[in-house]
């Protein structure tokens, strides 16, 4: 049982704890907050140890009655691996201050950039080259959706361009400082958006361009690709192709999953907790060829689809497993994965 730290207990940081837990070759050592807010008890509620990663606010849980096993600092002694799910911009400067003085393995979210981890990973592109390494970066939730689809096309039947356009939600259901509430955000306004690139951190040679826009809902991203083919093939041969991939699921606006609402909807009716969606959603009517370019559509439930890609890169970079469609097969039984 491999030893694992979770650095910031948030949106992504709560569901990879509960992730690791269902693994039966590793496990939760503690989980680190600032904060005594609702999050931080029911971390305890749940049997999480929880370190603070401010010592000087140790009073403020005392007040709240949140009970503390220690610091952030000695919960990292303990671990094989930490996974840093702290906000934009605050991994890499741990990683710089803390993780590499200590010569502790670290995953991190991403919202980090590339250039300052070294490495992005996703289970399906490149797994092989991050074993054994010390440091890698889950490619975001939106890079992570494309990743999903496009390697098993990629694999089918080869892809010579993929242009995508990127339908943002404006905010996670509990965030309330951000929006947009009444307005569609080119996100950038420039061309391409920074999803291509990501892209290309993982799935290296892939020619790929990328728009994007902020949208006012809370629900999922949503993604529509049109993807120019090497060989020729069948809507059919993608669909079949498709069904046989983890992770991504075909589901039919015709038996009323007509939007996002309808997919967060089937996630309740799935009995998942927080209602999440660890697959790619993809209607299964949009898919078509036209003059062999292949279109579809996408959603991709942005606070839970990179949560079993964290768990495959603590086996990758642990040495537990060398060969990644055991590892995704593995994480998938744990967490229920359709």
């Amino acid at each position: 049982m491999k030893s694992v730290g979770i650095n910031g207990y948030g949106t992504i940081g709560k569901r990879v704890a509960d992730a690791v837990s269902a693994q039966d070759d590793m496990k939760i050592v503690g989980v680190t907050k600032r904060s005594p807010d609702f999050e931080a008890r029911m971390a305890v509620e749940k049997g999480y140890d929880l370190y603070i990663s401010v010592p000087e606010r140790e009073s403020s849980f005392e007040e709240a009655g949140i009970k503390v096993t220690g610091t952030a600092d000695e919960l990292l002694e303990k671990l094989d691996i930490v996974v840093d799910c702290t906000p934009e911009g605050i991994g890499a400067k741990n990683k710089e201050g803390t993780y590499e003085k200590m010569g502790l393995k670290a995953i991190f979210q991403g919202g980090e950039k590339h250039d300052q981890i070294g490495l992005s990973f996703n289970s399906f592109s490149n797994y092989n080259d991050v074993i054994g390494k010390d440091y890698a970066r889950v490619v975001s939730c939106n890079t992570t959706g494309l990743c999903r689809t496009l390697n098993p096309i990629n694999d089918l039947c080869g892809i010579k361009k993929v242009r995508a356009v990127m339908v943002r939600r404006g905010a996670d259901p509990g965030q309330v400082k951000k929006g947009p509430i009444n307005a569609i955000v080119p996100n950038p306004p420039t061309v391409p958006s920074h999803h291509g690139p990501d892209v290309q951190t993982v799935m290296y040679d892939l020619n790929i361009t990328t728009m994007a826009l902020l949208v006012p809902t809370t629900l999922m991203h949503q993604h529509n690709l049109m993807v120019e083919l090497e060989s020729s093939v069948s809507v059919d041969d993608i669909k079949e192709k498709l069904n046989e991939t983890p992770r991504v699921l075909l589901l039919k606006a015709g038996e009323g999953l007509t939007s996002t609402a309808g997919f967060m909807e089937y996630a309740k009716d799935l009995g998942r907790s927080r209602n999440d969606l660890f697959e790619i959603g993809v209607w299964e009517e949009s898919l078509n060829i036209v003059d062999g370019e292949l279109y579809y559509m996408q959603a991709i439930h942005q606070e839970s689809d990179v949560v079993p890609e964290n768990v495959d890169a603590i086996r990758a970079m642990l040495e537990m497993e060398d060969d990644p469609s055991k590892s995704i097969q593995k994480t998938n039984k744990a967490m229920g994965i359709l």
